[in-house]
């Protein structure tokens, strides 16, 4: 069965969100604001020559390209100066948290005292706020009932590990918490499929590295940490599928309707290949290095235009 939506047929849409939710993409919280971090993506992480990054960078040691005043020296021209994986990572807003709010503004530049343990929380702070991104997510999609209720306390709760001080973020058993809101990221995942009548295929986990997906039913469809690296998605209906967590680096997204999928990110998006045929939601943004007008059709050289025949 083809997962390109017939003409003329109507689309099955995601149901429509709790006016007191946030839409999908989060709030501004949520969202990275490199102005008020201190470089901690370009310093904590640590990274291998590859097809993604130019060079090796143990992790604690700050990038060569970081300046002074913490910003990127090549950010305009990351990808063609063989710095791709940059243009992919999302901090959600952990950056600035911890920059500003956990370390109250201090940098580990000028209080290299407070540099070992800020580089221990980051990593910390970006998981619960990716969780907090996902139960936002979640509380938008109007799951059934007793879900919003868990949902909503598995999100203060990590509101209020987000507010914490370093001591007892970098003891925080991160793994646990995170397996159980992922648990009820799972059952909202599977109300919300289920009550639009879309629940898909089960294709979780699954190995479709450079798969010809073209005429694969994929609505609805379970596809929360599947390998997509460099799939053929293109004209696929992505409608309500469960993408938490799928590898979608290199994936051919041209023409691809996401505009209903849920659990899907940015980093995600940003990782794949598409243009402007490639539908998202509001929420998530075309990006620059995507391929966004469709160039006129040129007349093959050397053949003269035809005049009209006189009558």
């Amino acid at each position: 069965m083809s997962g390109n939506s017939e003409a003329g047929a109507p689309l099955p849409t995601r149901p429509p969100p709790d006016p007191g939710a946030v839409p999908s993409g989060g709030p501004a919280a949520l969202r990275a604001d490199c102005e008020r971090c201190f470089g901690l993506c370009c310093v904590v992480p640590a990274f291998s020559a590859s097809s993604d990054f130019a060079l090796d960078k143990p992790a604690g040691q700050a990038c060569r390209n970081l300046q002074p005043d913490f910003r990127c020296g090549i950010h305009r021209n990351l990808r063609e100066r063989g710095f791709a994986g940059c243009t992919v990572f999302d901090c959600f807003g952990a950056g600035q948290q911890v920059s500003q709010v956990t370390f109250g503004g201090r940098d580990w530049r000028t209080s290299p005292e407070i540099a070992a343990r800020m580089f221990e929380v980051f990593p910390v702070m970006r998981q619960l706020h990716e969780l907090l991104w996902y139960l936002t997510e979640a509380l938008a999609l109007r799951p059934a009932d007793p879900l919003p209720a868990e949902l909503a306390a598995a999100r203060d709760e990590t509101e209020r590990l987000n507010g914490a001080d370093p001591e007892t973020l970098v003891r925080l058993d991160v793994a646990t918490h995170r397996r159980d809101v992922n648990a009820l990221l799972l059952r909202a995942s599977e109300s919300v499929r289920s009550r639009a009548g879309l629940s898909g295929n089960d294709h979780r986990g699954a190995d479709l590295v450079g798969a010809d997906l073209r005429r694969t039913d994929l609505t609805g469809a379970n596809l929360r940490g599947a390998y997509l690296i460099g799939a053929d998605l293109r004209g696929v209906d992505l409608t309500m599928a469960d993408l938490t967590g799928a590898d979608l680096r290199g994936a051919n997204l041209r023409g691809a309707d996401l505009r209903g999928s849920i659990f899907l990110t940015q980093a995600q998006v940003d990782a794949a290949r598409g243009d402007v045929t490639t539908g998202l939601a509001p929420a998530l943004r075309h990006p620059a290095h995507w391929q966004l007008s469709i160039a006129p059709t040129r007349r093959p050289a050397g053949k003269p235009t035809r005049k009209p025949r006189r009558r």
